[in-house]
Formats: C-alpha cells, sequence, structure tokens
C-alpha cells in the first residue's frame, strides 16, 4: 500500500474545505493508495506534466506517484475552475 502525503498548499487547502468534502476526499485517495493505476476511478493522466488529476464533485486533487518510494504526494486540492 502507498502512503499518502500532502504538501503545505495541500494540506492547507483540505483544512479549509467543509468537513464532508474533505473526508470525502481522504476516503478517496486512501482507496487510490491501495490500488494507483486502478482504473475505476475518477483518475485521469494529466497531459503537460507528470501526474494525475482525481475529480471529487466539484473539487480536483491533483498527485503524483513515486513508485520507488510507494508514496503518493498530493500537490494541489482546488475547485474544479482554479485547476
Amino acid at each position: 500500500m502507498y502512503q499518502v502525503l500532502y504538501t503545505k498548499q495541500a494540506k492547507r487547502a483540505l483544512l479549509k474545505l467543509p468537513h464532508s468534502v474533505a473526508q470525502n476526499i481522504r476516503e478517496k485517495l486512501t482507496t487510490i493508495a491501495q490500488e494507483p493505476y486502478s482504473r475505476h476511478h475518477n483518475v485521469t493522466k494529466l497531459q503537460n506534466r507528470p501526474g494525475y488529476r482525481l475529480r471529487v464533485g466539484d473539487w480536483r486533487v491533483i498527485y503524483d506517484v513515486d513508485n520507488g518510494k510507494l508514496i503518493i504526494l498530493v500537490l494541489k486540492i482546488a475547485s474544479r475552475g482554479e485547476v
């Protein structure tokens, strides 16, 4: 299982979200940590840079996967228009 880590920016954004939205994002990331490359999540590979985008309602989570260290690094959490 991969470990989920957050950048300072992502952690701050998560703390500002409503509790239910933040909890939903954490649950989705925990599921992804078990199988990072599974296709059944709302995940899209980013086109112009390395990483992935997770859609959780009106919110987007940008993250990268480090297979060598078994880490999912959450880079940014923002509303759909801000990502």
